[in-house]
């Protein structure tokens, strides 16, 4: 290697050539240190001002009025992220280990691992309440940001080149379709955009001998941040690392291979160790979590994955490869690019192909996702093909641009891609003008860069020709790089704008926080009482809505959703969404007393909710007398109307008959059944899509849609004097019902349980972040029950007994008692909490003995040799 370029890498790798003085700022080599802080620094420029671009062009928020709430991004993200600032700011009632305010108590460390434990999440802080959207969109666009950057410094440290292609090459990398269609928004995922380049640094390391603890610690970083991602990222990074170690000039015997390979998979298993702490809890806390349907892979028709290498194409059923029309035409010359050396071509290009191929086979697509085929955007990976693609192309370009023929050869390339995509259905109206003004802009900047380097014989650097000093000639090479740099933007924002406003269109949304949340969380605020009984905010316009207007209410949505959460809600008439993964509140007098919810917040839109506009409702506030969150159920439960229904279910819980279950009688669309006159009528049918509706009273619609929605039980109205109820349906699609869909709540009754559930409770309540204490009446036996789901992590104690895992109790977390204790005390511990600090430890001493016998190594290394010959 020259020794220009021997002085490059050290500079970009933070190390100085030759471990002397640093040189003054005018010298050669003070000027060579530019690359290594320009490229990087003009990759972020350049992907933020995109990004904004392709933001405002699309009239999202924070640049225009409309929504980018869509899916999860306005059902998880936002909600958690909201969540996450009043978290870190004390406002909150739980702690790390839980979150009180979701699912009537859920598990939190294992949501921090997935969704809130990267670095950049803590700038939520430095925003207002009002502004967490802004604060989402802000931490969005860091993180791309930063895998701009990341990427160009990555490539500069590969191979020196010319730092402004590094740039664009690095902002093609942070600007892929998978970026549009994924990343932006499921934030969280972007870490493992960020890691793919760190990581293969880290690899870069390893293969010279560098960085044996700063390494581990990159890795960890990545592996806390989102470990979903962080292992896709690993897989590619070690891909990289095969082919570095295959073809660099410094790795070329089998010792320095099989040396860098063994500190590679040193680094990466001390740095995995490092995350334990985080990533066993997460691990466990799927196994527990509510079971999606298996997903069969299938792969997507090869027009439809060379489509996605077009611009402004959108799909979740096929691989976002898109990086941009002259970034992959560049990747695209490397196979012909005589000037670069034939195993440097062969490698990357296998790499490449191999890689592309992976996505399409069953067992590969397997091994990039873990072993499970995920629902819904099986090609979750693809971000690390676009980063094999960026690195291909820098190979390619970093001696200068590559010749005419192959220059004319990878065009082609480009032409028949085109040409075989123009029939798939992801093709949208913008995509072919973009990609031919791309395509041109392209070529027009590759002509005056040409005459600026000659052609040379594989594996040297090109000559450079002496420059004129005419100023038409040293205006060239910046023509050229203004042109390349319009082909790849215009491009790139153009694409932003058409997936975002295809998102909009197809999936379902979430509006902008509003004057109906600041409304529903003021309420909530004055009326919040915790723990002396819950306060459920009902239902508001998105997802989790009590992580962003307070309360302690069912609503939920997390990939960690405990399937005993999801399923005793389920039992009680509770709906979902996801498949089970988003319990949803249901406002019911009986589950309110099940679950001491005291008051209740309501809430009616004034106007429509539209993606353009903020949403407003009027609110209202209702308190009623229920049982504390602890009671004391009898030894031998008293008997309850038999079968599985939902109205049975709440019998049992609760230890009373509140309802009248009658026989149910159904001619056509026509539900009829006789209750007590004045007493409630209430309609199950978890399964049902439509309308229902009791004589003489409005129409209640349910949004039943199995297996991915389950509709709540609703309230249809006072039975009439005559004790008839005649409910008519309106279904949109094959009735199925269960076989006790009407239940009748007669409130005497269900007072009456209130009262003596409330007389033979607890006493006093005491919650303090994730331990619940209660005082008991004394002399009470039977079973002590937290109104808790009694998900994995609880442990809890009469007295001053020894605390146990906790028992269940219909679903809720129970204490047996013997009459002498008169306290309980419920604690709560993530699973896999103490496994993965043990592992965490033994790699945290691990990296510092790593640390100083790298460091003794250094000494000996530079120390004279004794004897005369040193003398």
């Amino acid at each position: 290697m020259p020794p220009a370029a021997e002085t490059v890498l050290d500079e970009v790798d933070g190390k100085e050539g030759t471990g002397g003085p640093k040189p003054p700022p005018g010298s050669p080599r003070g000027r060579l240190r530019a690359p290594a802080v320009a490229g990087p620094l003009a990759a972020a420029l350049l992907t933020a001002a995109l990004l904004a671009l392709a933001t405002r062009l699309s009239r999202s928020y924070p640049f225009g009025p409309v929504t980018r709430n869509i899916v999860d991004l306005g059902q998880q993200y936002l909600p958690f992220h909201a969540y996450w600032r009043s978290f870190l700011l004390g406002e909150t009632h739980g702690d790390v280990f839980l979150n009180w305010n979701s699912g009537f108590g859920a598990g939190f460390l294992g949501d921090i691992g997935t969704y809130l434990s990267s670095p950049f999440d803590l700038l939520v802080v430095l925003f207002p309440a009002d502004r967490v959207e802004l604060a989402l969109y802000v931490v969005t666009v860091v993180k791309i940001t930063a895998a701009g950057a990341a990427m160009a410094l990555l490539l500069l440290r590969m191979r020196p080149g010319p730092w402004p292609v590094a740039a664009v090459l690095g902002s093609a990398y942070a600007l892929s379709g998978w970026t549009f269609t994924f990343g932006a928004t499921v934030p969280m995922w972007l870490d493992g955009l960020v890691a793919f380049p760190l990581l293969c640094l880290v690899g870069e390391w390893a293969r010279t001998g560098r960085r044996p603890v700063l390494g581990p610690v990159v890795v960890a970083l990545a592996w806390t941040a989102n470990f979903y991602t962080a292992y896709m990222a690993t897989i590619g990074a070690a891909v990289v690392l095969l082919v570095r170690l295959l073809t660099a000039e410094e790795t070329s015997g089998a010792r320095q291979r099989l040396a860098g390979a063994l500190r590679a998979a040193r680094g990466v298993l001390l740095g995995i160790g490092l995350a334990a702490p985080l990533v066993v809890v997460v691990f466990l806390g799927t196994k527990v979590a509510d079971p999606t349907p298996e997903s069969t892979f299938a792969p997507a028709a090869w027009a439809e994955v060379l489509a996605r290498f077009l611009p402004a194409t959108a799909s979740l059923a096929s691989p976002a490869l898109y990086i941009g029309t002259p970034a992959l035409a560049l990747a695209l010359t490397l196979p012909f690019n005589g000037a670069v050396a034939p195993r440097v071509r062969a490698g990357w290009s296998a790499a490449v192909v191999l890689v592309t191929l992976s996505l399409q086979w069953e067992p590969t697509h397997l091994i990039w996702h873990a072993g499970a085929s995920p629902n819904g955007g099986p090609y979750r990976q693809t971000f690390v093909l676009c980063g094999l693609l960026v690195v291909a192309g820098w190979f390619s370009a970093a001696r200068g641009v590559p010749r005419p023929t192959a220059l004319l050869a990878g065009g082609t390339l480009i032409g028949l891609l085109g040409w075989a995509a123009h029939g798939s259905i992801d093709i949208d109206r913008w995509t072919y003008p973009a990609f031919g003004l791309a395509a041109a802009l392209a070529l027009t900047a590759a002509l005056p860069a040409l005459p600026h380097t000659r052609g040379t014989t594989a594996g040297e650097p090109p000559a450079p020709v002496r420059p004129s000093r005419a100023p038409a000639a040293r205006l060239l090479p910046v023509l050229a790089v203004v042109l390349l740099v319009a082909a790849q933007a215009g491009e790139a924002a153009v694409t932003g704008k058409r997936i975002e406003e295809q998102q909009r269109d197809k999936v379902a949304w979430s509006p902008r926080i509003g004057p109906w949340h600041t409304a529903v969380a003021d309420e909530v605020a004055r009326a919040d009482a915790w723990p002396k009984y819950r306060t459920e905010p009902g239902e508001v316009p998105g997802g989790n809505d009590v992580l962003i207007v307070g309360g302690q209410g069912a609503d939920y949505y997390s990939s960690l959703t405990a399937e005993v959460t999801s399923r005793t809600l389920a039992s009680l008439g509770f709906g979902y969404y996801a498949k089970g993964r988003h319990p949803v509140t249901l406002d019911n007098p009986v589950t309110d007393a099940l679950f001491s919810i005291g008051t209740r917040v309501r809430s009616v839109p004034t106007e429509p909710v539209r993606q353009d506009a903020l949403p407003r409702a009027t609110v209202s506030v209702a308190t009623t007398p229920v049982p504390p969150l602890v009671t004391v159920r009898p030894m031998k439960r008293p008997a309850t109307h038999p079968g599985d229904s939902a109205f049975a279910e709440q019998e049992r819980l609760l230890g009373a008959d509140v309802y009248e279950l009658p026989p149910v009688t159904r001619q056509g669309r026509t539900v009829g059944a006789r209750c007590p006159a004045g007493s409630q009528a209430w309609f199950w049918a978890p399964e049902y899509r439509g309308g229902a509706t009791l004589a003489g009273k409005p129409r209640v619609d349910f949004e039943g849609k199995p297996p991915a929605v389950r509709a709540p039980m609703r309230a249809l109205g006072t039975v009439p004097e005559s004790g008839e109820v005649r409910i008519e349906l309106s279904p949109e699609r094959t009735v199925r019902l269960p076989r006790q869909p009407v239940g009748c709540l007669v409130r005497a009754r269900l007072d009456s349980a209130v009262r003596q559930l409330t007389a033979t409770g607890a006493t006093e309540v005491r919650a303090t972040g994730h331990t619940v204490t209660a005082q008991l009446p004394p002399g009470s036996t039977g079973t002590a029950v937290l109104a808790a789901p009694r998900i994995s992590g609880w442990r809890c104690a009469a007295g001053d007994a020894e605390p146990r895992p906790a028992r269940a109790y219909q679903g809720l977390v129970a204490i047996p008692l013997d009459g002498r204790a008169h306290t309980v005390t419920c604690s709560f511990r993530p699973p896999g909490l103490m496994l993965g600090g043990a592992v965490g430890l033994t790699a945290l001493l691990a990296l510092i003995a790593t640390g100083v016998l790298h460091r003794r190594a250094g000494r000996r290394a530079h120390q004279p040799a004794e004897g005369p010959a040193a003398a």
